[in-house]
């Protein structure tokens, strides 16, 4: 599988939202860097960012810490919030940034989405599409939309997309479960696409499950620092 540890990047700090509540905050680690360094010292070659700052404020917030862990570590380091212009993504290609995550962008102008995939390639852009009942949440989950998440898998497919992390925010933090019938749903809708899931994974079974229905790409978060899976555990699923 391609396992993806998470670090949510909140005020410079690590932190895990409830559902993605912004008042619902714990705080994973004070250094993300040292966080990262753990991950690629266990094993794991992947690694997934999101700038909760830049997702709500609409622009980038923590670009320091970001070069650092790309900088320090030897992790291929996927990052999403509040990516909303092309000079933004190229900053962060230039920073070392193995592929960069457009989120809220891709409803709301997905000309960039066209231009980015343009000029970077599909192999450095992935669609991130969050949503609640099926339907797409935008501006880090604080807006809800009427448009549905197939729908704008299939809008942004046409436009050159390939690769889409799929998250279901009732599942985000929870440890109930990633919701799976949804994946298989989408993956049997659009063969030609990758989905990674993301929200609820639990621990190993759970992405064991995944993987035998088709599912070989998932992040993982507050399953690894509620102590549900570790690591290590992480680290030998990846290399089966």
């Amino acid at each position: 599988m391609n396992l993806y540890p998470a670090i949510d990047l909140k005020n410079g700090r690590s932190v895990r939202l409830y559902q993605g509540q912004f008042d619902q905050e714990t705080v994973v680690n004070d250094s993300p860097l040292a966080q990262a360094q753990q991950i690629a010292a266990a094993g794991l070659s992947n690694l997934h960012l999101v700038d909760l700052d830049g997702a709500k404020d609409g622009q980038p917030a923590n670009q320091a810490i970001i070069t650092a862990i790309v900088e320090q570590t030897s992790l291929q380091v996927e990052i999403g919030g509040g990516i909303r212009t092309l000079a933004q993504i190229e900053t962060y290609l230039a920073l070392g940034v193995a592929r960069v995550i457009i989120g809220s962008a891709a409803l709301t102008d997905p000309k960039l989405v066209t231009q980015a995939i343009q000029k970077f390639g599909a192999a450095k852009i992935v669609v991130g599409i969050d949503g609640k009942n099926g339907k797409v949440a935008t501006e880090g989950w604080l807006a809800q939309s009427q448009v549905t998440m197939t729908d704008l898998v299939a809008a942004m497919q046409k436009v050159g997309v390939q690769t889409f992390i799929v998250t279901d925010i009732e599942r985000d933090g929870t440890l109930q479960g990633p919701n799976q019938q949804q994946l298989i749903d989408l993956a049997a809708q659009f063969p030609a696409a990758t989905f990674v899931a993301s929200g609820g994974v639990r621990d190993v079974d759970d992405l064991k499950a995944l993987a035998a229905a088709g599912i070989e790409h998932a992040i993982i978060g507050k399953a690894l620092y509620a102590g549900s899976v570790t690591l290590t555990e992480l680290a030998k699923l990846s290399r089966s």
